[in-house]
């Protein structure tokens, strides 16, 4: 079947079309971005400005004219921490769905965590043994392990790229202070909440997700996005380390120029880089992977469980 995965996310707006069935992976047939970064668009209290909402909308109601000009016959739509932290976040999704008609729901922390690990599992398999999966988004931080399809210890923390740095990086290049302050309170932030993911045990293999990993390691060599998805990219924390002091001396203009970084990326990869340094480092990762399915992913593979589960009338599995 033909699905349409529409992602409302806190930097970008992305509708995916795949081709999907069971017992196979999903083959995108067609793809669609907009760099909305709904994380720059909220107001002091955190919501999300009239301007802002307008665009989404407009964006969500073209997508859906373009999911069914590509013949799709379900759109899953969702939205992650940009509208569920935003205390008017109802209030735009009501409007979308009486504007466009598509129902937004919207995932909660934990589930994009869930979501994401699902995903890398099913990429790895079995043999990848107990997995460590950390993804960086505008909003937040999504930590997740376990050695099964559902992990043991979930966590998402308010320590997204975007988020950071319109909370706490306003210069450009960023004063060397408060890059410091960023570094000491992304630390704090994610000590506190450290040990749940320590006590179930060491992984077999680390993975990160997200464009923001996927940028860092194409800063440290890994292979560029056209090589394809089955090429094994990796980041060592070591090359991280020796990015971080460079990232923080350029401009978003001089970062935008590095291979791998979007310009409109390139203003929030040095809140990230610093978010993946604390990770790595306070977990103990020398190297992670790099794995190319993710939130998107996860929803789709989900789904078509739900599907095999329906039909066979078996119990339904967490959504």
């Amino acid at each position: 079947m033909r699905l349409g995965v529409l992602d409302v996310g806190s930097n970008t707006v992305h509708l995916l079309v795949v081709d999907a069935h069971v017992g196979a992976p999903p083959v995108p047939a067609f793809s669609d971005v907009t760099e909305l970064r709904l994380a720059e668009l909220l107001d002091a209290k955190g919501a999300i400005g009239t301007d802002g909402a307008r665009q989404l909308a407009a964006y969500v109601r073209e997508a859906a004219t373009m999911a069914e000009d590509k013949g799709v016959e379900e759109m899953l739509a969702f939205a992650t921490s940009a509208i569920r932290d935003a205390p008017n976040g109802e209030a735009v999704i009501a409007k979308i769905r009486s504007s466009a008609g598509v129902d937004l729901q919207v995932v909660s922390g934990e589930d994009e965590a869930r979501l994401t690990f699902f995903a890398v599992r099913r990429w790895y398999g079995w043999s990848s043994g107990r997995l460590l999966v950390l993804d960086i988004g505008g909003g937040s931080l999504e930590v997740a392990t376990g050695s099964d399809e559902e992990p043991d210890a979930v966590n998402s923390l308010p320590l997204g790229a975007g988020r950071l740095t319109r909370d706490m990086l306003a210069d450009d290049p960023p004063d060397p202070d408060a890059v410091r302050a960023l570094r000491k309170h992304v630390r704090a932030a994610f000590a506190r909440d450290l040990g749940r993911v320590i006590r179930v045990g060491a992984p077999d293999r680390v993975v990160g997700t997200s464009k923001t990993f996927r940028s860092l390691a194409r800063l440290a060599g890994a292979a560029p996005s056209d090589e394809g998805p089955y090429v094994r990219r990796k980041l060592r924390h070591q090359s991280l380390l020796e990015w971080v002091p460079k990232l923080s001396a350029m401009t978003a203009a001089e970062r935008a120029e590095l291979p791998g970084v979007s310009p409109g990326r390139a203003q929030q990869l040095l809140a990230g880089a610093i978010v993946a340094d604390a990770a790595m480092d306070l977990l103990g990762v020398e190297e992670l992977e790099i794995c190319p399915w993710a939130l998107r992913e996860g929803v789709i593979l989900r789904r078509l469980d739900q599907l095999v589960t329906d039909e066979s009338g078996a119990v339904p599995t967490r959504p």
